[in-house]
């Protein structure tokens, strides 16, 4: 798929077909056919962003642009339903990594790639205030965003409640929690990573069955978002290959 749409028509087309839209760029002082465009836009929830026609001309290289651009994700989303229905298929208890705003493209790339080194069966990320599959993403992935599917969620709380009636228990890392190593992660896991400087959400918090944390033993008590997301990852691992009680084990 492509990573953007050049044009009026285009965009208008996508917006009515429901295509996914990552965000939609406009000249500053946009009038005539643009206007609704924009308005439908804003209605969807799609980010627009004003720039000048200089950037626009830039990022067309040649197309003829009338003054708006919409960028699409380079890989197709997938519902969480079938995130769930590929996991039963493997017949083990699923993994599934859920990213609360995530906004750095390079770290939810990174955290794609581990996803997919760690088995993970997929990845759960909202549609507002989160990055996207974009080409940054896409490259920092080396290849993992072809094969773990992402889903594309309205409401992180609400599809929490679902993965839980479907037999799913969810873990949030957060530096306020139980040891990782204490907490029994050997079942059904959601595991929910926070944002990169808010870290988890209080409502997305107040969901989660077990809040576990990542024992700190230097002077810093912080990691990078994609950094503790891997650990945590290789933490449920560990615990789904092995128990949670072994020690000495080497995947």
């Amino acid at each position: 798929m492509a990573d953007k749409l050049i044009g009026r028509n285009p965009v208008m087309e996508a917006l009515k077909a429901g295509a996914d839209i990552e965000k939609i760029l406009v000249k500053k002082d946009a009038e005539g056919s643009v206007i609704p465009i924009i308005k439908k836009a804003r209605a969807a929830g799609i980010p627009v962003c004003e720039t000048d026609r200089r950037k626009l001309d830039e990022i067309a290289e040649g197309g003829n642009h009338q003054g708006i651009i919409a960028y699409t994700p380079v890989a197709n989303y997938v519902s969480v339903d079938d995130i769930l229905a590929a996991a039963r298929k493997k017949g083990r208890p699923p993994f599934i990594i859920i990213l609360d705003k995530i906004t750095d493209p390079h770290n939810l790339g990174s955290i794609i790639r581990t996803a997919n080194c760690a088995g993970a069966d997929g990845v759960i990320i909202p549609k507002r205030g989160s990055v996207g599959l974009n080409s940054a993403v896409a490259k920092t992935s080396a290849g993992a965003i072809e094969y773990t599917p992402v889903a594309r969620v309205t409401n992180i709380a609400r599809t929490i409640d679902d993965l839980k009636e479907a037999g799913i228990w969810i873990t949030g890392a957060d530096m306020n929690g139980k040891p990782m190593y204490s907490t029994d992660l050997t079942g059904a896991t959601a595991l929910v990573i926070g944002s990169e400087g808010e870290g988890i959400s209080r409502l997305v918090r107040e969901k989660c069955d077990f809040i576990a944390e990542i024992p700190m033993w230097g002077e810093i008590n912080s990691l990078n978002a994609s950094v503790a997301a891997a650990v945590m990852m290789y933490e449920v691992k560990r615990q789904q290959e092995f128990g949670k009680n072994t020690k000495n084990c080497y995947l």
